[in-house]
């Protein structure tokens, strides 16, 4: 039985949880966007982290299921005046996403540059088909 990977699936699932969040009145907490897409190099995953470190950030692969953990602290909290307005969300994050057959999961590649955590998920070698002949007797 074949599985077929939908990363937009798990992406529509994610945003209809947090409308109803906010719709219940809770305060969301931080989750990066992320943006998935393949080509013939592999799939590639990008997700927004603004402010962070890479050292800051994990992504871990187990069990073909890749996360991507880590935690975006208030740094500085500002009172002026009698206001206090805080727009950006903080704190613990996690996303995973099933992996399918085809990544390898030994060569996969990230990178932290200008806010945005970049992973290539390189897809492995195709088995060639080998043609037999038949001999007749």
């Amino acid at each position: 039985m074949l599985n077929r990977w939908d990363p937009f699936a798990e992406i529509n699932r994610l945003q209809d949880q947090f409308r109803r969040a906010q719709d219940n009145g809770e305060r969301a907490s931080f989750a990066p966007a992320v943006n998935i897409f393949e080509d013939k190099e592999g799939i590639h995953l990008t997700a927004e982290v603004p402010g962070m470190k890479p050292e800051e950030v994990h992504v871990d692969v187990e069990n073909r299921v890749l996360t991507i953990s880590g935690e975006r602290k208030l740094e500085k909290s500002e009172q002026k005046d009698g206001y206090h307005r805080i727009e950006r969300s903080y704190g613990k994050f996690t996303r995973s996403f099933t992996l399918p057959d085809s990544v390898d999961g030994e060569k996969i590649v990230a990178n932290l540059k200008d806010g945005v955590l970049a992973v290539l998920l390189p897809k492995r070698a195709v088995a060639q088909t080998k043609k037999i002949s038949v001999n007749g007797s």
